[in-house]
């Protein structure tokens, strides 16, 4: 049986000729390959900060809604706080140890005059973990003293001078 065709068939059979690159192609190609690199690089990095950058913007349009929101007598209260830190940075002038320590310490004290309740827990947590901090530090300046100033063939701590 014969199957007539629709269509009619070329005669002789056709070939695929790919067209040689251009030297813009080649620098193009050369420079995507050049980039490539840094390109994975910057799409890693985005997809590690993505998560974080999402949830800071949901802290701040929550922080929005409750400022939107917020409860009578906050303002002038955060204005009184943010004007003691000001005040601890023009008293700190000269020294980064007090640059450090006045404002953050200032804006504490003016803090602890509107919140009563949460400075006391406050300061009772952080003299835990300064108590914790100061125990470990104790411990490794005793077990550094011990390594280096009471070695065994140390005649003043022998059992035998006593």
């Amino acid at each position: 049986m014969f199957k007539l065709s629709l269509y009619s068939i070329p005669e002789g059979q056709s070939k695929y000729v790919e067209e040689p690159r251009t030297p813009l192609e080649e620098s193009i190609s050369h420079l995507r390959h050049y980039c490539e690199p840094y390109t994975s690089w910057c799409q890693e990095m985005y997809s590690q900060t993505k998560p974080r950058m999402q949830s800071l913007v949901q802290w701040g349009l929550g922080s929005y809604e409750y400022l939107q929101n917020a409860p009578p007598g906050i303002f002038p209260r955060l204005g009184v706080i943010g004007f003691a830190g000001i005040v601890g940075l023009l008293l700190a002038r000269g020294s980064k140890i007090k640059k450090l320590v006045y404002p953050p310490g200032f804006m504490g004290l003016a803090a602890s005059l509107y919140y009563p309740q949460q400075a006391i827990v406050f300061v009772q947590v952080t003299g835990e973990k300064l108590y914790d901090w100061g125990l470990r530090g104790y411990i490794v300046v005793e077990d550094l003293w011990k390594e280096n100033f009471q070695k065994p063939g140390n005649v003043k701590n022998s059992p035998g001078n006593k």
